[in-house]
């Protein structure tokens, strides 16, 4: 026969399991979660979007620009390098507090998800530029001197030959700096920068809340792990072509 004693300390072990505790926390947690996430992506997209309108040129300036390139220019080359390698260098963190002042001269803030784009897409530039410059070293040099004996502009080079040879390159370089950008959305919170990251402070950290520390990172390992299938299914299909 079961003592009643032992069925009160399974219960209170029941009780006090952090699983069940969560489990039981989740739909009040909810609906500031969901509006955290949709910070996050919010920072993310936009920063996404200013990475390749920037990171994209520049990191095809780097490859035309050095020497056997199209337009061959050491010198242009060289700045360009020093100020991508000067952009990688920087913590991120560090990098967040050094902009406060142009964030706040573009957006009229430093707090919040609008603010944050900014230090984050000065992060992903030089990063973005990089894996543009990489994956367009791949091109095979044989196709792009056909194409300039043919008399082809260079513009029309890059345009029609290199980046269209590299697409595959470039798409795994888009989503490796998109997960790169989720986790640097997730320090953004450290200086209020709003999303998952912020509420992870706020919530979890300073009010020792275990609930939302727990649920902030299982969602962003979600969004991590959608964003890199997705990206690793388009560049599979263009692989193929």
């Amino acid at each position: 026969m079961t003592n009643p004693a032992d069925l009160l300390t399974l219960a209170a072990a029941a009780d006090a399991n952090p699983v069940v505790d969560f489990v039981r926390e989740w739909p009040a947690m909810w609906p500031e979660l969901w509006l955290s996430t949709q910070d996050t992506i919010y920072m993310v997209w936009w920063a996404t979007v200013f990475s390749v309108l920037f990171g994209l040129p520049l990191g095809v300036l780097l490859v035309t620009t050095d020497r056997g390139g199209l337009t061959p220019a050491p010198a242009v080359r060289a700045v360009l390098s020093t100020v991508v390698n000067i952009g990688r260098s920087l913590p991120f963190i560090v990098l967040m507090v050094a902009v406060l002042a142009l964030t706040r001269l573009l957006v009229g803030t430093t707090l919040g998800p609008t603010a944050a784009i900014v230090p984050l897409s000065i992060g992903a530039v030089p990063f973005f530029a990089r894996l543009v410059e990489t994956s367009l070293r791949e091109v095979d040099r044989g196709v792009i001197e056909a194409a300039h004996a043919m008399g082809t502009r260079k513009t029309t080079i890059v345009g029609k030959v290199m980046l269209p040879e590299a697409m595959a390159g470039l798409v795994a370089g888009l989503v490796m700096t998109v997960v790169t950008l989720i986790s640097y959305s997730a320090m953004a919170g450290a200086i209020g920068g709003g999303g998952l990251g912020d509420l992870a402070i706020r919530e979890g950290y300073q009010r020792f809340n275990d609930q939302y520390l727990w649920a902030t990172v299982i969602l962003l390992v979600i969004i991590v792990q959608i964003v890199q299938s997705v990206g690793d299914q388009v560049v599979r299909t263009l692989s193929r072509r």
